[in-house]
């Protein structure tokens, strides 16, 4: 699959190193034999996918890095990715045993990447059901990771999937929005192709807007995943957002990731404290901007990322100005950026402006990071799908929605969460909608298949 990526700059692929470079294969054989191989493995209870945590390090320890790949893959189909971009700290790392005893965790993060690296550079596939062992056929909306497990489990246990992209490649934010530096974009490319050859198909640059577009589906399939994601970035609503000098996290990870930004210089704004802020704010660091501020209207012990990000950013030269809400957005007499802020404080539980606070940044560059907007537009074409809040409603466990033919998964449900909880909810649906399909037709299923 064809595109343009980050390109083969040294000057830029050093900016852009690994934020936890890899281990080596005698480096993860000893951590691996720091593993206690639990018999109730709380970290793969933390795991949204319950990937066989103790299972694929005991594999790593004695040389079966391909059996390590399969155990791994078997759960969680895009386990190369989410190796490098899961919240390990809160997940499976902070589940393990070790920390309960003072120790360091296991590093099962890098040893999860380190068996996917070695199955990818075995140049391996995977093997999937053989073509009609169910006869039916699934279109899955939008390509990211929920799109993406739920594609791959249908095709591996025999069904026909076809995911639908409105953009040029398939992915989602891991081929557009996650920092080049946890995860590439090759590298995300590279599992799509994977479960291209499972057997999914794909159709790109394709955008189901319209009620009309969603009858064509129907007529065309007998089930639909909707792993919409969600939508545009949130807008500041202030004077000035339109202007040049403007440009939302989400535009700027995807610029660079996709070779059309290769530089900044200058002052860099950021407004908000999310994750996605934070990876905005060290993209502009490692593109070059002398001074990075992220501007948040609340204070440290507030913001919504997590506090290693937070760390992170500090460490890569980020500044933090708490307390200060952004108002208007302007030129002054010479042409400069202008960034109007005032300072906020608590008051009876809101928060209130402070008076004759208000004064002014120069600065090259504002992103706005406050967030993803639900998506609106399809979800009110969809007929008997409810809507809550912007969320589609569906079953916890099998992503069923009011109509029968329909499910959904990711954050189009969840409102955004991580690359994992995505993946385990496609996983999840595919496997219901197998059932299902199978009760209807009158049939029995088969075993699941499981890669070996």
């Amino acid at each position: 699959m064809a595109t343009t990526i980050l390109p083969d700059d040294p000057q830029l692929r050093a900016r852009f190193s690994d934020l936890k470079p890899a281990l080596t294969a005698r480096a993860a054989v000893i951590e691996a034999d720091r593993c206690l191989n639990c018999f109730d493995a709380p970290c793969t209870a933390a795991c949204p996918t319950h990937i066989d945590v103790p299972g694929f390090i005991k594999r790593i320890a004695s040389g079966n890095l391909r059996g390590s790949a399969l155990r791994i893959l078997d759960a969680n189909i895009l386990g190369g990715s989410c190796s490098r971009v899961c919240p390990v700290d809160v997940l499976c790392e902070g589940a393990c045993v070790m920390v309960r005893q003072n120790h360091k965790p296991i590093q099962i993060a890098l040893l999860q990447r380190h068996a996917i690296d070695a199955f990818w550079a075995s140049g391996e596939s995977l093997a999937a059901a053989a073509p009609g062992a169910y006869k039916v056929r699934v279109a899955c909306i939008g390509g990211g990771p929920a799109s993406l497990a739920c594609a791959a489990e249908l095709c591996r246990q025999g069904a026909r999937a076809t995911v639908i992209e409105r953009r040029e490649l398939p992915g989602g934010l891991n081929t557009y929005g996650v920092a080049e530096y946890k995860l590439r974009a090759a590298d995300s490319v590279r599992e799509v192709e994977m479960i291209r050859r499972l057997g999914a198909e794909f159709r790109c640059g394709v955008d189901v807007d319209s009620a009309a577009a969603l009858e064509k589906l129907e007529a065309e399939f007998d089930f639909i995943f909707l792993g919409l994601g969600l939508g545009a970035m949130q807008r500041l609503r202030i004077p000035g957002e339109d202007s040049q000098g403007v440009m939302n996290a989400l535009e700027l990870i995807a610029a660079y990731k996709t070779s059309h930004l290769r530089e900044l210089r200058g002052t860099v704004v950021v407004v908000g404290a999310g994750n996605t802020a934070i990876d905005a704010a060290n993209a502009a660091r490692r593109l070059g901007a002398e001074t990075v501020y992220m501007l948040y209207r609340r204070n440290q012990s507030e913001m919504s990322a997590f506090d290693f990000e937070y760390e992170h950013a500090k460490q890569e030269g980020v500044q933090f100005l708490w307390r200060r809400l952004p108002v208007a957005i302007r030129r002054d007499a010479h042409g400069r950026l202008l960034l109007d802020t005032v300072q906020v404080r608590q008051a009876d539980g809101r928060l209130e402006t402070v008076p004759a606070s208000q004064s002014s940044m120069v600065c090259d560059l504002v992103v706005p990071a406050i967030g993803q907007s639900p998506l609106t537009e399809i979800l009110e074409k969809l007929r008997g799908v409810e809507v809550r809040d912007g969320r589609i409603v569906a079953d916890r466990i099998s992503g069923q929605t009011g109509n029968p033919r329909y499910f959904a998964g990711g954050d189009c449900v969840n409102g955004g969460r991580e690359v994992v909880d995505a993946v385990a909810a496609g996983k999840r649906a595919a496997l219901a909608i197998l059932r299902r399909f199978s009760n209807s037709a009158g049939v029995s299923g088969s075993e699941p298949v499981a890669f070996s």
